[in-house]
């Protein structure tokens, strides 16, 4: 994904990428009424690295398990929530949690590229309150921190607010109201130091072109 934005960006726009066929396409945001956000927790990744493999490994487990009956089955993205269900009493709660996750969030994004293409950024918001929600609590993959950023965000009407990456510390991706950009920057700052004494960076971002030949 890193590789595909920093090359293949559109100024503007978020991607859609499909990891499996490689196929691509723009989705613009609403950039006129909203700016893109990155707050930076000031808490540095823990345990990151060896987490996510732990986590992909159990979902590559659940495939392995799934496919002996449904040989059509390569990925999570080929399993929905009735079929994970039908064969939760071979997968351990922890697996199932996981797995739920992933489903759903594919869902969701395919769902928030629609909200975007016809602007409707509560939608969206909802979206992400739902992806950060299911990081946290079935995924296990957000921290103390980030959380409370994203509550800090969420304060603030009309702002969409997750966390971003890998989680375990890093950063969260938002959607801010362009009207309310100096109030919600001086309420992170100010409402992150008190509950959790670091300092947050705000970083008011633009979706750039990707990278290509200097003239």
């Amino acid at each position: 994904m890193d590789q595909f934005a920093s090359s293949l960006g559109q100024a503007g726009s978020a991607m859609l990428l499909d990891c499996r066929s490689l196929e691509y396409r723009a989705v613009r945001l609403p950039l006129d009424s909203h700016a893109l956000v990155v707050c930076d927790s000031g808490s540095p990744r823990r345990l990151g690295s060896s987490q996510y493999n732990a986590r992909r490994a159990q979902c590559e487990r659940a495939v392995a398990v799934i496919a002996e009956e449904e040989p059509g089955v390569r990925s999570l993205r080929d399993v929905d929530l009735a079929t994970l269900e039908r064969f939760a009493g071979r997968l351990d709660a922890e697996t199932r949690r996981r797995c739920e996750h992933v489903i759903r969030e594919n869902e969701r994004v395919l769902a928030a590229v629609d909200h975007l293409e016809v602007g409707d950024v509560d939608a969206v918001a909802g979206l992400f309150a739902q992806s950060h929600a299911s990081l946290r609590d079935l995924y296990e993959v957000s921290s103390d921190e980030l959380d409370a950023l994203v509550e800090i965000a969420t304060s603030i009407p009309g702002t969409a607010a997750r966390m971003t990456g890998a989680g375990f510390g890093g950063c969260t991706v938002n959607l801010v109201p362009r009207r309310e950009l100096d109030r919600f920057g001086e309420t992170v700052v100010r409402d992150y130091r008190e509950r959790t004494g670091l300092e947050a960076r705000v970083l008011v971002v633009q979706a750039a072109d990707g990278a290509g030949a200097l003239a």
